[in-house]
């Protein structure tokens, strides 16, 4: 493994994300005692290589945070969701 840092340069973004996946993320991001930020640039790393970021021990955590934040969404759900305004109408 190499442990040579890379240099990098970050910005501030503002993005919105579905409530329960923001709850999970932030879940894993402290057992994991990482930044959100962090743990998203690993997500995303690892997806651009077709690579799973995740053990077997990290996987059945968040399945575990996955059901006590409710988040039943699925990636087969990542193409069809539409945002409900907070009275649970679309917009």
């Amino acid at each position: 493994m190499n442990s040579k840092t890379v240099g990098i340069t970050r910005v501030q973004t503002g993005i919105r994300i579905e409530k329960h996946i923001l709850k999970v993320l932030k879940a894993l991001a402290a057992e994991l005692e990482i930044s959100l930020g962090d743990l998203i640039e690993g997500i995303v790393l690892h997806s651009f290589e077709g690579k799973n970021p995740f053990s077997q021990h990290t996987l059945a955590f968040i399945e575990t945070i996955r059901q006590a934040y409710g988040l039943e969404l699925t990636a087969s759900d990542s193409h069809r969701m539409h945002e409900e305004s907070e009275t649970g109408k679309m917009d």
